[in-house]
């Protein structure tokens, strides 16, 4: 049985247990992966493959124990429950293992679902799946996700109010990012709006679209170069919301800083050196401001205490590490001139 569209996608989300097997193929690996992490979680639950019910078969393992798929659909578990033989990487070549597995299934065995790349219609793995009645066949393709799934990746991760504006560009992104980094933003903006009941905006996402972390990470260093310490906390809070790891912050400051040194020391001033140091566009408008304000014995001071705190932050110490980088970040602003 073959299903394309919204059915395929309604299916993926809730797979029939009655039936004995599923493939799931397509050129994009991660598309794949996502679909069939989905569709084994609907099968036995979030904690089936804690309690053993999902049997992994990669297929170069399959190859070499021709046996492996039969024992892993008829092998009974220690915990109750629904089960699944995943089969990984499937070619044309497992199709007739596959096809056995298929005929001599039985309710209660586990059921087969399979992943495999690109397919074409005379592939013999997916006419197996196509032509029997007992199994599923699913391809997918490269077209961006629709609202439907948008929404249901919303609505998994507690988001259920969204307004137009910000579907639409929920949707724009959709068509710039693969599906790995496209998932990797809906669940920063799951975070960004922990606990939060008011609709989803257009600010909410382009906080959490993919450079904007980058560019807000920028934003609160450039507030230390330019003693704006009452930036600071709304900046913090917004980084941790979107799951910032202090040390990037550390990282990210202590760079700066070394940045704003080398301008400084410059034999030939601080245009020469940040041109050698390839810094240009406004991040260099910003560093030559900077660079001409801190003296260099409040430069090294800043550099030693972003060093303190990234070694704290990197041992074993309980202290919670947004605190810590934001008292930092805070000394370093409030430096004297």
């Amino acid at each position: 049985m073959n299903l394309k569209g919204q059915q395929a996608l309604r299916y993926l989300a809730q797979p029939d247990p009655k039936k004995a097997g599923l493939l799931i193929f397509g050129a994009d690996p991660m598309r794949v992966a996502l679909k069939r992490q989905e569709a084994i979680l609907a099968l036995i639950g979030p904690e089936g493959e804690a309690e053993m019910r999902l049997a992994r078969l990669p297929a170069a393992d399959l190859r070499k124990d021709t046996a492996a798929l039969s024992d892993a659909v008829r092998a009974q578990g220690f915990f109750p429950g629904p089960r699944v033989a995943f089969v990984e990487d499937a070619t044309d070549g497992l199709a007739p293992l596959i096809s056995d597995a298929l005929r001599d299934w039985r309710p209660g065995d586990a059921q087969i679902v399979v992943t495999a790349g690109a397919l074409t219609g005379k592939s013999a793995l997916k006419k197996l799946f196509d032509n029997s009645g007992d199994a599923v066949c699913i391809g997918l393709y490269d077209d961006p996700p629709t609202q439907d799934e948008i929404e249901a990746e919303l609505k998994r991760a507690g988001l259920t109010t969204i307004s137009p504006a910000a579907m639409k560009d929920l949707a724009a992104l959709a068509l710039a990012l693969d599906p790995g980094d496209f998932r990797q933003t809906l669940e920063k903006i799951s975070l960004y709006k922990w606990q939060d009941t008011t609709p989803l905006e257009p600010a909410d996402v382009a906080a959490c679209a993919p450079g904007t972390i980058e560019a807000e990470v920028d934003e609160i260093i450039h507030a230390v170069g330019d003693r704006r310490h009452d930036l600071i906390g709304p900046l913090m809070r917004r980084l941790e919301g979107q799951g910032i790891a202090p040390v990037t912050l550390c990282i990210g400051a202590l760079r700066h800083f070394r940045a704003l040194h080398g301008a400084g020391t410059d034999r030939d001033g601080v245009a020469n050196g940040l041109a050698r140091m390839r810094v240009f566009g406004p991040r260099r408008d910003v560093l030559m401001r900077q660079a001409r304000a801190w003296r260099m014995e409040r430069l090294e001071d800043a550099m030693a205490v972003l060093v303190e705190t990234d070694m704290t932050l990197r041992s074993a110490s309980r202290a919670p590490g947004m605190a810590l980088m934001e008292r930092a970040l805070l000394r370093l602003a409030m430096m004297p001139q």
